[in-house]
């Protein structure tokens, strides 16, 4: 005799193998010391696509990448759920599980009308370097998150015991992933050192005096950077020559790469866009090892590296160039060898790793001209004057209405428009027509329609309501075609990224540490979903804006493949 389940009841019981997970991932998993690992170490590699580990696998070494790929869990089918995808907003909802509106990080900058000037997303001239006077410009700090982390979660579960230490070239990496109970330490292009802030430490450690006073930066000073394998073994062996590619003074845009002879700003700068710039990374992450000894102090402490170099070559070079693929070649070396840091000094059998990226980027579209498609460059000291003139003009207003652009947004002077007397949605709306008239332009959002939801049902317009926070980002949020190339300038690089489609959202998610099974999983998720993941294996909750979800399959055992 069999008893009938009413509907709800059935419901509930569908869902209760689900919520036996979920109790278990919060409740128990990893909530002991003698489960806990050591070491939460994060790998984030900038720019590095969803597709692009397994279209190189077979070409890996077996500890560098291949150590995740052959050993965790990793998610082929993650993408960013907001627009805008950019280095800040990439490793903020890495670190906190949230999208914009919870962790403010709209992009790497925003224009901010009340100071009339665009403002840097880490920017805090409170906190200059460690010797520096205070209220110099250039100080940093996470003040402009406006989320924990899960590294902040950690920090306040053990009661300061578990500590944070993130590192990268660039500023808005290290500090997004450090949070703000973290210490974050940053390259600086002018001196070749890395360099931090009083938010972190009134004076500079002595071990990263010791090493910055070694000046390991300066001796790159003519080094050349040559293909790691002869250039027919290749996928782009053909593609070293082409004229769309940035020629960077003497640096050229064909191999070998000469770096400048003389330690300058120059030497400094190029440095970053060639492989030794994450070997000099790798370079002060060792010297952080010996001194701070991250997961050898009997609690779980956390360390974040961004490896920023396939950000700069890719926007320099292109994705598909001979230069990306000999570096992605020589960042799986690099990779082993911090891997191999870690199983020395930590133990990988102790160790939660994991690699990710904070987005992916476009090809060069002069190379997708070349075949047919349809691309450009917008150009917004072009098209701004015409769009404000088309506005002064509707309007009758005898003065211009001061329209910014700070991508990818259009900001109005509210004060402005308040004093001639115009209603703000109105000349939003105004606008927004004249916007779409720009070639290039596939549709144009308005701050009043996505304040109150009104949005066309495109999986594009959700990215940029899930981009969107009401106090810094801009009136018009303009949305290129595919493919277009969308910067405050037309021609400062020659690829981008920071458009909602699948080529800048689509990004890898590899895990691989204790009870982590071996799976390849195709399922759609998003890296919005790593921080409460590595908050549930740590058993603490999750960042306070996460919006994200445990990736449940890390928690199962076996192995398999979907």
């Amino acid at each position: 005799m069999f008893m009938k389940i009413n509907s709800p009841a059935r419901s509930i019981l569908a869902m209760l193998p689900l919520v036996l997970l979920l109790l278990c991932i919060t409740g128990s998993v990893h909530s002991s010391d003698a489960t806990s690992p050591r070491l939460v170490l994060v790998v984030v590699v900038d720019q590095l696509g969803g597709d692009v580990p397994g279209r190189f696998a077979h070409r890996f070494g077996p500890d560098g990448f291949r150590v995740l790929m052959d050993r965790g869990t990793w998610y082929r089918n993650a993408h960013f759920q907001h627009a805008n995808t950019v280095t800040a907003a990439g490793h903020a909802t890495l670190a906190t599980g949230g999208n914009p509106p919870q962790h403010g990080m709209i992009g790497n900058e925003w224009y901010d009308p009340a100071r009339r000037r665009t403002v840097g997303c880490v920017e805090d001239e409170r906190h200059g370097e460690p010797g520096g006077p205070r209220g110099a410009a250039g100080g940093r700090s996470p003040r402009n998150l406006t989320s924990s982390t899960f590294g902040d979660e950690l920090v306040l579960s053990s009661g300061g015991r578990s500590r944070v230490f993130a590192v990268s070239i660039k500023d808005r990496a290290a500090i997004t992933l450090g949070g703000h109970l973290g210490k974050a330490y940053w390259y600086s292009r002018q001196s070749g050192e890395f360099v931090t802030s009083t938010y972190y430490h009134e004076v500079y450690p002595e071990w990263m005096q010791r090493w910055n006073d070694a000046r390991p930066a300066a001796r790159y000073a003519g080094k050349k950077w040559t293909l790691l394998a002869g250039q027919d073994s290749y996928v782009a062996g053909a593609r070293d020559d082409r004229p769309y590619e940035l020629e960077l003074g003497t640096f050229g845009r064909t191999f070998p790469h000469t770096l400048p002879r003389r330690s300058s700003g120059e030497l400094y700068s190029y440095l970053r866009t060639t492989p030794m710039g994450d070997e000099l990374t790798l370079s002060f992450v060792e010297a952080l090892f010996a001194a701070e000894r991250p997961g050898l102090r009997g609690h779980t402490d956390v360390l974040a590296v961004s490896f920023s170099v396939t950000d700069y070559i890719g926007h320099a070079f292109g994705p598909n160039s001979l230069e990306a693929e000999d570096n992605l070649l020589r960042l799986d070396r690099t990779l082993a060898s911090l891997f191999g840091l870690v199983d020395r000094e930590v133990g990988l059998d102790h160790t939660l790793v994991v690699l990710t990226s904070d987005h992916g980027v476009a090809p060069i579209p002069e190379s997708l001209a070349e075949q047919g498609f349809d691309v450009g460059r917008f150009d917004p000291p072009r098209f701004m004057p015409q769009i404000n003139a088309g506005l002064q003009s509707r309007f009758a207003a005898r003065e211009s209405l001061n329209l910014v652009f700070g991508k990818p947004a259009v900001y109005l002077d509210v004060a402005m428009l308040a004093r001639l007397g115009l209603d703000v949605a109105e000349v939003e709306n105004a606008a927004a027509d004249e916007l779409s008239k720009v070639p290039g332009v596939a549709f144009a959002l308005k701050r009043s329609d996505l304040l109150t939801g009104r949005l066309p049902g495109s999986r594009e317009a959700e990215r940029v309501a899930a981009g969107f926070h009401p106090r810094r980002s801009g009136n018009v949020i303009l949305v290129p075609k595919p493919f277009w190339y969308l910067d405050n300038a037309p021609h400062g690089n020659a690829a981008m990224h920071g458009s909602p489609y699948s080529y800048d959202t689509h990004v890898p998610i590899l895990l691989a540490g204790p009870g982590v099974p071996r799976r390849d999983i195709q399922r759609s998720v998003a890296p919005r979903d790593l921080a409460p993941t590595l908050s549930a294996y740590l058993g603490i909750r999750p960042p306070s804006g996460s919006v994200g979800n445990p990736l449940v399959e890390v928690f199962e055992a076996g192995e398999g493949r979907e």
